[in-house]
């Protein structure tokens, strides 16, 4: 009897342990920024690539949303990504730039995707280790055919807010303006385009002071305005309906979200 006894202690002793070391683990982790996964824009689009890959590879997932914009921040998530397992983790935005900086040297058996950015000790000088991949987009392209198309829908009085003025959000604005004027000149219009109606919000989560701004603009005749904001976007599509006015969206198609939104400058995150 006492054998048996013992027998059925290690029995559920294994079993115990069993559950305790096999906890789930995700494959592949995004980490988001300032936004989250369904912001309907930068994050969703690269949310959405990842489910749509995971799923055809059967592949597990997850996200992890940092405590706050902050380097910190951003490596206490990575590092619970790597604890959950994940053997690639995707960053989208310049922000993560320091942080995969330390995250590909602390952990150089992960692989990091970092959008929008090279990885750097915060003295700007590229640094990218072996396991990191930094992938940039033609933002100029999609901006230009943005332009081109309002002013080809006869529309002349433009504006343009970007979230903040990194490299990737002036791209978007840089296109948009070119693809404008090179409409404008085929068509012989005269633009009203100038340095007041083109800003920076300073952030990329929408808010009352975002939407106020784009509402003066429309109040006083501005038609449309390419919003490359990622979530401030939904106060500048919420300014223009207010207005009955029309926006341009960013990253993803935002046709869906609203009537407003004439056209959206895709950068096929996916």
């Amino acid at each position: 009897m006492k054998k048996l006894l013992l027998l059925v202690a290690a029995m559920v002793l294994a079993v115990t342990l069993s559950a305790c070391t096999g906890a789930e683990t995700y494959e592949i982790a995004m980490i988001t920024d300032s936004g989250t996964i369904d912001d309907e824009s930068f994050n969703q689009g690269t949310w959405e690539g990842i489910v749509e890959f995971c799923d055809e590879n059967d592949l597990t997932y997850k996200y992890y949303k940092p405590i706050e914009v902050s380097d910190d921040a951003y490596l206490d998530a990575i590092e619970l990504a790597v604890e959950g397992g994940a053997k690639v983790v995707v960053t989208p935005g310049f922000l993560f730039e320091t942080a995969v900086h330390a995250a590909q040297t602390q952990f150089p058996e992960v692989n990091f995707i970092l959008i929008d950015g090279y990885p750097h000790a915060g003295d700007w000088a590229p640094d990218v280790a072996d396991n990191t991949l930094s992938i940039f987009f033609n933002e100029h392209e999609s901006g230009f055919l943005a332009g081109y198309a309002a002013v080809k829908d006869g529309y002349t009085n433009l504006g343009f807010t970007g979230g903040m003025a990194v490299p990737a959000v002036v791209k978007f604005g840089v296109g948009y303006v070119a693809g404008a004027y090179y409409a404008a000149a085929e068509m012989d219009v005269t633009l009203d385009f100038g340095d007041d109606t083109y800003a920076y919000f300073g952030d990329f989560g929408p808010s009352d002071e975002h939407k106020n701004l784009a509402s003066g603009w429309y109040a006083t005749g501005t038609e449309v305005i390419f919003a490359a904001a990622g979530g401030a976007g939904a106060s500048v599509m919420s300014a223009a309906a207010d207005n009955s006015a029309m926006m341009i969206g960013v990253d993803i198609d935002q046709a869906g979200q609203s009537d407003v939104v004439l056209t959206s400058a895709m950068k096929q995150l996916g």
